[in-house]
């Protein structure tokens, strides 16, 4: 079966996200560098902002195309995967510092 666009778009924004959120956090703990986790706080909120604009342009996207509703749904319920794992990274890097 053949990727929409939709699940392309989604599929970018969860592996881009979850990758540079692991590479902040891994960077911080093997090198202890402090960039590493001022980085990782300012792409956690320009993440989530950018993964909640993408949430929003689906649910758009699904109300204008309702035959695409089942992708759409798919696909945000894909994006809400890194809530928690962004909640965690949170915890891991306040325990931290």
């Amino acid at each position: 079966m053949k990727n929409s666009p939709v699940q392309i778009i989604t599929k970018i924004t969860f592996w881009l996200s979850f990758i540079l959120g692991n590479i902040c956090l891994f960077g911080y703990l093997i090198s202890k560098n402090g960039y590493f986790a001022v980085g990782g706080y300012l792409f956690l909120f320009i993440a989530t902002l950018i993964n909640v604009l993408v949430i929003i342009g689906l649910l758009i996207y699904a109300f204008f195309n309702r035959n695409k509703m089942q992708i759409c749904i798919k696909s945000i319920s894909i994006l809400l995967i890194n809530i928690p794992i962004a909640a965690l990274y949170a915890w891991i890097g306040l325990e931290i510092i």
